[in-house]
């Protein structure tokens, strides 16, 4: 790889860097080419951009982003994969569901935002996280249930007041 590419590939990498808050960061050795292939065909259905790339081209571009854990810098080593998103869970519900039974690929960190899990048994915990839309639905619902609440007693208490009020003018006519 000359120079020029070298540069070309940090200045790629550096942009997918500014541009995704969320980056899972691992190992993709042992996997064959048409797994890889899989792998990527998956990961761009979900919206999420896959890159192989050197350790050392990684390293020049995450030293302009500010906020990146030194656990991301400490993971790089061997062969290294990222997976780049904008939802938090979704690359970590790709390998998971990619790899089955399987252990690869295996997670050396994901940073999500400035926080850093570190480890291959982080997967299942990210991968049930809630996205933020899922979270705002969730808090949506809960402050409509009282209001729903609400809403219904005094539905229901129309027909009991209006009784109440009727039988009242009726004693008072008798």
């Amino acid at each position: 790889m000359t120079r020029e590419e070298k540069q070309q590939e940090i200045i790629q990498l550096k942009e997918k860097f500014q541009k995704f808050d969320n980056f899972y960061i691992t190992n993709y050795q042992g996997l064959n080419v048409e797994q890889i292939n899989e792998l990527r065909m998956t990961c761009h259905e979900k919206g999420i951009e896959y890159v192989v790339a050197k350790n050392t081209l990684i390293k020049k571009a995450l030293e302009d982003r500010e906020g990146v854990p030194e656990d991301v810098i400490n993971s790089l080593e061997g062969p290294t994969s990222i997976f780049f998103s904008d939802i938090a869970n979704a690359p970590a519900k790709v390998i998971k569901d990619f790899r089955g039974d399987a252990e690869l690929p295996s997670l050396k960190v994901a940073c999500l935002m400035t926080d850093a899990f570190v480890g291959d048994d982080q997967v299942k915990i990210l991968s049930k996280l809630k996205t933020k839309s899922e979270l705002i639905g969730e808090i949506v619902g809960l402050l409509q249930s009282p209001m729903s609440n609400v809403m219904g007693a005094l539905s229901s208490g129309k027909h009991t007041i209006g009784g109440i009020v009727k039988t009242l003018q009726e004693k008072e006519n008798n």
